[in-house]
């Protein structure tokens, strides 16, 4: 009997439910090293020399690369394969991560940091696509796509917790060595939980033209948008950065729309389950996205957390986020993804606002842990909604390449985002000390947060443009997961 297809549905298959406890878990992979490195960012920068200005590389050399690279990541892994892509990209971050714990300079730190980077943008899309194409459409992908949310959610608790344990107890070098046995683990069990990808598609190509100009294009404004409030946005680096990268884009739109294989198939936007999932997406990256970096900048510099503490107080959000994840797939099944996505949107806008309002120099954590219940709530019911209707109507064969759109559009969100609110988180505090230097940048973390609550609030326009629809398909057996 021939072996099944990896795009038939799993229901029939032995090992369900390892197979997509092992796609959790690279998800788990691909949120714990992009926060765990965060609370070790002191350490790391005393030890190898960072200046203030160049320690945020540390970070933005990931991300970077990371958003860069992913529209190619989705398109390798329909063209060569999600389980070989899969295992390539464990395999570099086992290897990065090796290099950056034994890294003794600064700069191959971000060499290796940049190498992890192009293992998520490897990663990311090729396990999103296998669970597309693993689990058919409706009730079965939407429970499937809910586990995979959920562990990306406890990546988030689990990064910061994780890393405050790791480097109080053994120091930096242990944030990147624990990445070792888990992705070197992770690789090792794909080829037995895992389908075989059988025969590389022949006439078919990546598109060369097309993958360099929206690789450099996209990693450009990247670098731009990260580098910008540092550099100042008028710099000639900055503005040039901006300017290549729209004559690069622009190229590549051209490119694509004359090429008989192209890269990104633009009549893909034509699908609007997908085509409004990257809008609501790219929002999503700008604002829920964002406001983690402005929590743990409040619970350290204001309140003084230490880095165990700091991981200690997302794990009420990561909960509630975990929690939402849940939800969203049982309402996405039930009532369609209209009402969840407004829903979701809506309380994610409401939970943000409630934030910034109960943060102050002298209050505590009850004083922003409603805020963080409700947002937390929300932005899982989002995650969950918003992953579903990206796989929507997409073939099989291009699952990889939505999924690369998908994500591409969060990760240059979550830069615009930070690059934004970072801004009008600002202020001139020249002069100031005690208690009025900590309410004025208490202040500025409270207006960044204001902002991106109204910003949320944008998409819940753009979900009212999916069609309301209940669930037609009833939900089947439940998958061993």
């Amino acid at each position: 009997m021939p072996s099944p297809s990896p795009s038939q549905p799993l229901t029939r298959r032995r090992h369900v439910g390892w197979t997509l406890a092992l796609l959790a878990f690279a998800q788990l992979i691909t949120a714990l090293d992009f926060n765990i490195v965060f609370v070790a960012l002191p350490e790391i920068g005393r030890d190898l020399g960072f200046s203030t200005h160049t320690l945020q590389w540390v970070t933005s050399a990931y991300a970077v690369t990371y958003g860069g690279f992913l529209l190619l990541g989705g398109r390798a892994a329909d063209l060569l394969g999600r389980r070989r892509l899969f295992v390539t990209a464990l395999l570099l971050y086992a290897v990065s991560s090796l290099v950056g714990g034994l890294a003794e300079s600064s700069g191959l730190l971000v060499a290796a940091r940049a190498v992890q980077g192009l293992g998520g943008a490897l990663l990311f899309p090729a396990t999103l696509s296998l669970v597309n194409t693993l689990f058919a459409e409706g009730p079965e992908r939407n429970r499937a796509l809910a586990i995979w949310s959920g562990a990306g959610a406890s990546g988030l608790c689990l990064g910061s917790l994780l890393g405050g344990l790791l480097t109080d107890a053994f120091g930096w070098e242990a944030v990147f060595y624990v990445n070792v046995p888990l992705a070197g683990a992770g690789a090792l069990l794909a080829y037995t939980l895992i389908p075989a990808d059988g025969a590389r598609q022949r006439g078919r190509s990546f598109d060369l033209p097309g993958a360099v100009t929206v690789t450099a294009g996209v990693t450009l404004l990247a670098f731009a948008l990260i580098q910008g409030p540092e550099s100042g946005w008028t710099s000639p680096v900055i503005l040039a950065g901006f300017t290549l990268a729209a004559v690069l884009l622009a190229a590549f739109l051209v490119i694509e729309a004359r090429s008989r294989d192209p890269l990104m198939p633009l009549r893909l936007l034509g699908n609007r389950s997908l085509s409004g999932s990257m809008a609501i997406t790219l929002i999503f990256g700008a604002t829920l996205n964002a406001v983690p970096y402005f929590m743990t900048l409040y619970f350290q510099s204001i309140h003084g957390y230490s880095p165990l503490m700091t991981g200690a107080a997302f794990l009420v959000p990561s909960l509630m986020i975990a929690a939402g994840t849940q939800i969203g797939e049982r309402m996405a099944t039930r009532t369609g993804m209209r009402l969840t996505l407004l829903t979701g949107i809506v309380t994610g806008a409401a939970g943000t606002a409630l934030l910034a309002t109960g943060m102050s120099a002298g209050g505590s954590y009850w004083n922003v842990l409603p805020g963080i219940v409700v947002m937390g709530f929300g932005q899982g019911l989002t995650w969950t909604g918003m992953w579903i209707a990206a796989a929507s109507g997409v073939a099989a064969g291009e699952q990889g390449v939505a999924s690369g759109m998908a994500s591409t559009a969060l990760q240059v969100g979550t830069a615009l985002g930070l690059a934004v609110l970072v801004a009008v988180a600002g202020r001139d505090v020249t002069g100031l000390a005690g208690e009025a230097l900590s309410g004025e940048i208490t202040g500025g973390l409270r207006a960044a947060i204001h902002v991106a609550a109204a910003g949320i609030l944008l998409s819940a326009f753009l979900a009212l443009t999916f069609r309301r629809r209940q669930a037609a398909e009833p939900r089947p057996a439940r998958v061993d997961a």
